[in-house]
């Protein structure tokens, strides 16, 4: 008997049968996933020299109900992406209003915070790469990103225990533009159905809204695409602020609104067109032809039928974070 199983020691040696290798990391981490998670992490974004931290939590459950809770370190401003049987939302809870969808999210692109998604780019991109650092295992591959195609490809650790740990998220000058690093999983979580109904988290959420804000001043896009230029500005008094209405014209025009955030007395659904997207320091709603966020206590609307979806978001994210100056 002694015989056979050092026989069989050496054949596998001898054939590599022993070897734990990118296929098998890859099944395994499928098998993991096929069940309900939840982790813990912070994500920060990188826009020129100013970095975005977020908090982040998700709550996963078997195969449709996804929750996001983002929220913003520097000011505290929390928003939520749900999934469930009704459609997809963006909760501004402060705000007492979301956002709805009939959207394909989070299927129709990559997502740096969700597990699943991360699999699922791994298991697409046949040119993926794959090295074993530090015992680590690495995978970098392609991601997609319709909103913002500038972000091209990633890099995902995973520890010798099949837990993520880290993503990064290149741009086409491979600077690093997103790092989510996973604090804590756990992949048996007490979760229901109840988890992800909308009255019951706007009944956890709503409890501090925030006073009506007010627009000071004009904030100008310090990106402006080439042979476009600021035409009109018209300044509107609404019930509780005002609204400012630019006209951009040129080769790419666009006109870009921006105006005192309506805090609702009752929670209110809007319909939308369109997807969930990250800016720098705010989720926003994206389609084809135009771009919507608040940011610093404004609501911003820009709309465009020449604008692709990454000018619209370079316009966006020269916004946030800008002085008042043409």
């Amino acid at each position: 008997m002694k015989k056979i199983i050092m026989l069989l020691v050496v054949l596998c040696l001898l054939t590599g049968c022993g070897k734990y290798n990118e296929k098998d990391i890859v099944n395994d981490l499928d098998k993991k996933l096929n069940k309900n998670y939840k982790l813990n992490g912070e994500l920060s974004v990188n826009n020129n020299d100013e970095v975005y931290n977020y908090k982040v939590e998700v709550l996963y459950m078997k195969k449709d109900y996804y929750k996001v809770t983002l929220t913003n370190t520097a000011n505290d401003h929390t928003q939520i992406i749900l999934k469930n049987e009704d459609g997809v939302y963006v909760l501004t809870p402060s705000l007492n209003k979301s956002f709805r969808f009939q959207s394909d999210w989070p299927y129709n692109n990559s997502q740096i915070y969700l597990l699943d998604a991360l699999i699922k780019d791994i298991k697409r991109d046949n040119k993926k790469k794959f090295t074993i650092s530090d015992n680590k295992y690495i995978f970098k591959t392609s991601v997609k990103y319709p909103n913002n195609t500038k972000l091209v490809n990633q890099k995902i650790v995973i520890g010798k225990d099949l837990e993520f740990e880290k993503v990064i998220v290149y741009d086409n000058n491979s600077s690093p533009v997103m790092n989510m690093i996973f604090n804590k999983i756990n992949y048996s979580p007490k979760i229901s159905k109840s988890d992800f109904k909308l009255d019951n988290i706007i009944k956890i959420k709503n409890k501090d809204l925030k006073e009506t804000s007010s627009l000071e001043d004009t904030i100008y896009p310090l990106f402006v695409p080439s042979g476009t230029k600021l035409v009109e500005e018209k300044e509107i008094n609404k019930t509780n602020g005002k609204r400012v209405i630019m006209n951009y014209d040129g080769e790419k025009s666009f006109v870009l609104v921006e105006e005192t955030e309506d805090v609702f007395n009752e929670f209110t659904i809007i319909p939308s067109y369109g997807e969930p997207c990250l800016l720098m320091d705010t989720l926003g709603v994206a389609s084809k032809n135009s771009l919507s966020w608040n940011s610093g206590g404004i609501d911003y609307y820009l709309v465009s039928d020449v604008l692709s979806q990454t000018e619209m978001m370079e316009v966006a994210s020269s916004i946030t974070g800008t002085l008042s100056t043409k």
